[in-house]
């Protein structure tokens, strides 16, 4: 793939592109579904493919294509794409060559080789550890993934990286006359160390836990956000004020380096060279060097995350944050989180709660407001909390909030951090919340 991408950006540059870069990946994955207690299919696929990005006189065109007798075609498009659109007085350059960290965990061989029947094995515990708890599983999925990825460019950049993952995840329903409960787990990992079994006994178990639920007042009160939780909310709140290309445009309220927005113990960095990270590797994906960036210090804003042009755009000394990410090979890269880590000093904040509500996933999200940071939510598999133990399960229970404030309010956090996709998080307590019963 390396000696396609170097003839792609050799037509490109024979057509008049001044920048060239091209990305190329070769995938092999595996998708199962499961359905009631059966799976209901289970599919190997392969892909390949390069996208290319030309620059000329300041305008960007792009084109991509899966086949490599189509190469020569595709950046020929890309010229014309660049010449056809107008020139953007802010473009600077692609990232030049740079020293590449190292970073570990991020490739499993076992993953790599595993066979379809091995995949369709760890799918069928996800069953069996649901009804070994008591549930009937409604649905469920396990996915493997094994890629390498090129990246190409003029400016000298010539970088191969391979890296593999496992998700699972598993739905189910426990009945007990009229009374019904759902819950749902899951687990992901760039290594071939999950357990699909034990994830079927949590979401059975938690599942289980939550019959027999009563209702509550609205009123306000301190609400634990489990890591499932939280991260859901972050993803559409907080984690899209921090990309520069946002707060360059006026859409996010994050804009002033220094400024205090969190609670003073709280540290948030956002790591690309994270051991088995799910956003690690040694670049992003316009090969600039991953790094670890301090984004809230001790409550206090420090960077927002950079890729090459909104770097390039701010100052011209200024450096990407190695945030350029792309979610395959057909589109041009976007800025997101690598691995982002919230800490917080931990201790057994259940015990340490006279009353409260405990989350442990929401619904709804998605609907939040990225710029200012409202959002509602229905909270799912949630307890009451009372004298520091965890007490009847909740039958319905909507929250609202902003999650800046929520950020500078914060005021206690579990020992029990874990990555749920690209965010890693503690269970996270927030005071004086508004829950709707």
């Amino acid at each position: 793939m390396i000696s396609l991408a170097s003839q792609a950006i050799e037509h490109a540059c024979s057509s008049g592109a001044d920048e060239v870069e091209t990305y190329c990946i070769t995938d092999r994955s595996v998708s199962i579904n499961t359905k009631l207690e059966h799976i209901e299919y289970a599919r190997e696929s392969f892909a390949r493919g390069v996208g290319i990005r030309a620059i000329v006189s300041g305008a960007v065109g792009f084109s991509s294509t899966n086949r490599e007798d189509s190469t020569e075609e595709a950046s020929l498009l890309a010229v014309r794409s660049a010449r056809a659109s107008q020139p953007d007085p802010d473009w600077s350059s692609l990232p030049h060559q740079g020293s590449y960290p190292t970073v570990h965990g991020v490739f499993d061989p076992k993953l790599a080789e595993i066979e379809l029947s091995e995949c369709v094995e760890l799918a069928a515990d996800l069953i069996r550890g649901v009804t070994s708890a008591g549930a009937v599983p409604t649905s469920g999925r396990l996915s493997v993934s094994t890629g390498t990825g090129y990246i190409v460019n003029t400016n000298g950049i010539e970088h191969t990286e391979e890296g593999t993952s496992i998700a699972a995840s598993i739905e189910c329903i426990v009945k007990e006359g009229s009374d019904i409960s759902t819950a749902y787990e899951f687990d992901i990992s760039r290594n071939l160390d999950i357990d699909t079994y034990e994830i079927g006994v949590h979401a059975g178990e938690l599942a289980k836990q939550s019959l027999h639920s009563g209702k509550i007042e609205t009123a306000r009160t301190a609400v634990l956000f489990c890591p499932l939780a939280i991260a859901d909310i972050l993803e559409y709140t907080f984690i899209p004020s921090l990309s520069a290309d946002n707060v360059q445009k006026g859409r996010s309220i994050l804009s002033q380096i220094g400024a205090e927005v969190a609670a003073g113990e709280l540290t948030i960095c956002d790591d690309g060279l994270r051991t088995a990270g799910i956003g690690t590797a040694q670049t992003d994906d316009e090969g600039t060097p991953s790094q670890k960036t301090a984004i809230i210090e001790d409550g206090i804003l420090k960077n927002h995350l950079h890729d090459a042009y909104t770097a390039g755009k701010e100052d011209t000394d200024l450096a990407s944050t190695g945030n350029a990410i792309r979610s395959e090979y057909g589109t041009t890269p976007s800025i997101d989180v690598r691995n982002l880590v919230i800490e917080y000093p931990s201790s057994d904040i259940v015990a340490e709660t006279k009353s409260g509500v405990l989350v442990h996933s929401v619904i709804g999200a998605h609907t939040a407001n990225p710029y200012s940071g409202d959002f509602s939510i229905e909270a799912r598999n949630s307890f009451l909390v009372e004298n520091g133990e965890v007490k009847q399960p909740i039958k319905s229970l909507m929250i609202s909030g902003n999650i800046f404030d929520m950020l500078k309010n914060i005021d206690g956090a579990g020992a029990d951090p874990r990555a749920v996709g690209g965010v890693v998080v503690p269970t996270l307590r927030v005071p004086d919340m508004q829950v709707i019963g």
